[in-house]
């Protein structure tokens, strides 16, 4: 697989009909401490299959959704707060933003219930109402003498934010 960074590649490249390379990299975090948030082009396959496999399915039936963190580079990651094993760092997860309680709880449902995902997180800082869906999809590995990787479709409906990432979780 060619690992070369996509620097110069046009960030306004579409993924799928809805979603842009550039919606699925802008960080406010990246902007503020001017973080280079460009993937590789492994990253941008991956990021390609959770648009065709999550968003994309998610866009049709409840229309426009706003990604708030897509990819992250492993500074932009640390700058976060983010797990050092987040796949996030892959271009395998997203968070989007939910309007309220409602529209959140039948987004993870029709998720859970149509889609195929690897991890799916209602997540949720106590005391303060800011909610979120984190989604993540893995690409199938397959080759000789390898076990065949698939998603494990983990659905956590009341994941709470711990008090450690509170504050970098709302500043991605």
């Amino acid at each position: 697989m060619n690992r070369t960074n996509l620097r110069d590649a046009p960030v306004s490249r579409m993924l799928s009909e809805h979603f842009s390379l550039r919606e699925l990299c802008t960080s406010g975090t990246a902007v503020r401490l001017g973080i280079r948030n460009r993937p590789d082009e492994v990253a941008v396959s991956r990021l390609q299959l959770l648009c065709e496999h999550v968003l994309e399915p998610l866009r049709c039936r409840f229309g426009v959704i706003r990604i708030t963190s897509g990819y992250r580079c492993p500074q932009l990651n640390r700058a976060v707060g983010g797990s050092p094993r987040s796949q996030h760092l892959r271009g395998e997860a997203a968070d989007i933003h939910i309007s309220n309680i409602e529209v959140g709880q039948k987004m993870f449902r029709f998720i859970r219930e149509n889609l195929d995902f690897d991890q799916l997180l209602f997540e949720h800082i106590r005391g303060n109402g800011v909610c979120w869906l984190h989604v993540s999809y893995r690409p199938a590995e397959e080759s000789p003498g390898k076990i065949v990787r698939t998603n494990r479709r983990q659905a956590i409906y009341n994941y709470v934010v711990p008090p450690s990432l509170r504050r970098k979780a709302l500043a991605c």
